[in-house]
């Protein structure tokens, strides 16, 4: 990514497949081209994230994922200006005492500054406050992210200037993955897969819950991912009936059930890929019962999505009323009741950068989509939590299990466990 084409100007490359791959320079400016179309009737302003005077100590810089999509930059304290005929970017000048605490950084003032980043027009973000007038003089509106906390400083200063929010556009821009971005999320999604593997090799009755998540992270560390998309959810007996569930310290017995909910990020894309186990290596017939029930509601959902349907909870043909008519209409609960009540979530999310990717609710699926299938019941009072989740590509007339490789059959599952050394 752009920051990874500054190491190599310094002579300092990563090796190969490590944080290396991302997104080509035409690729992002197309993005922000269509951005600037279908906001031409103003200027937009987006404010990259900034860091802590000595870095981000529990979690690293992590870039906003907006103008990460948008530009590719990882390096903090970045401002994007895009006007209807030209853009601007503004990146801080080199702070010596700064980079001893998080290492040198990309500056208006390098060599080759344009190639690194992508822009022809490079300014010090210094200087940002003095060039604001001239870049919104013609402007009928400004846009920015009006949710960030940088959209009150923007306000301060335009305060008679009428603001818009960006984020609905951009987010029409990140629904349809191209084919770069298909081949990152994949990426994330076979460490995911061979991660959970390591965790089936690992599960074992007396383990604690974190020591699958421990099995997991470091398959994704190994793949090169930076990582986990999202806290690990590893909830086994009681615990996998609390949706998200992360405290992960129980002990697992034999004769339960663990959810195991985990995704990589690698390259910046996230994966989310969950699958219920019997930690003894065999479901029981009332587990069984169970799991097939959902089992069935998820193919049912898979087969039916096509470009048009839709996710939403209130949609009367939607997809998840296609899994609760499933899982309402099959099997029932210690009372004979319905398990329909037992389904407590949606059926789906998007996936890109973010492991619940930006969207507009009221469009319905297209090509180029990825989303999650994921049914699930969850019965407090049988201590059994149950969910599958897979990824799924919307195709031009159907849809693509990304995750596929990662079993998910009863049958499977107990073979695979039984393999266990």
């Amino acid at each position: 990514m752009r920051g990874v084409g500054l190491l190599c100007l310094l002579g300092a490359c990563l090796s190969a497949g490590v944080a290396t791959e991302g997104i080509p320079s035409e690729e992002y400016r197309s993005r922000r081209a269509a951005l600037r179309k279908s906001l031409q009737d103003g200027v937009t302003i987006l404010v990259g994230r900034t860091e802590k005077e000595r870095g981000e100590l529990r979690s690293g810089f992590l870039q906003e994922p907006n103008f990460f999509y948008l530009t590719g930059w990882e390096e903090p304290g970045a401002i994007l200006v895009l006007e209807p005929e030209q853009e601007t970017f503004f990146i801080p000048r080199r702070n010596p005492e700064r980079e001893k605490w998080t290492g040198r950084k990309a500056a208006p003032e390098d060599d080759g500054i344009r190639d690194v980043t992508g822009f022809d027009r490079v300014l010090a973000t210094e200087t940002f406050e003095s060039q604001l007038p001239s870049l919104v003089e013609s402007a009928g509106k400004i846009y920015s992210l009006t949710e960030q906390p940088a959209a009150v400083r923007l306000q301060a200063l335009l305060p008679l200037r009428e603001f818009a929010d960006a984020a609905p556009a951009i987010a029409k821009l990140r629904m349809i993955k191209s084919e770069r971005e298909l081949a990152l999320i994949q990426r994330s999604i076979d460490a995911t897969v061979q991660a959970h593997r390591a965790a089936w090799r690992r599960l074992a009755p007396g383990l604690r819950e974190y020591q699958m998540a421990g099995a997991m992270s470091s398959v994704f560390f190994d793949q090169g991912c930076q990582r986990p998309a999202f806290a690990f959810i590893i909830g086994s007996g009681p615990n996998g009936a609390v949706l998200h569930y992360s405290k992960n310290s129980r002990r697992m017995d034999g004769g339960e059930l663990v959810v195991m909910d985990a995704g990589a990020e690698c390259a910046g894309y996230a994966a989310d890929v969950t699958r219920t186990l019997p930690v003894g290596g065999r479901f029981t017939p009332r587990q069984r019962e169970l799991y097939e029930v959902v089992l069935g509601a998820q193919k049912a959902v898979i087969a039916a999505i096509k470009p048009g349907a839709t996710l939403s909870k209130t949609a009367p043909d939607g997809l998840y009323k296609i899994a609760l008519d499933y899982i309402g209409s099959h099997g029932k609960d210690q009372k004979g009741e319905s398990l329909g009540k037992y389904f407590t979530h949606g059926i789906g999310h998007h996936v890109g950068l973010g492991v619940h990717d930006a969207n507009d609710p009221a469009e319905p699926l297209a090509p180029g989509m990825v989303i999650t299938v994921e049914p699930g019941i969850y019965i407090p009072e049988e201590s059994i939590g149950i969910r599958i989740e897979d990824i799924v590509l919307v195709t031009g007339d159907g849809a693509k299990v990304l995750s596929a490789a990662l079993p998910k059959e009863v049958t499977e599952i107990e073979e695979a466990l039984a393999q266990r050394k």
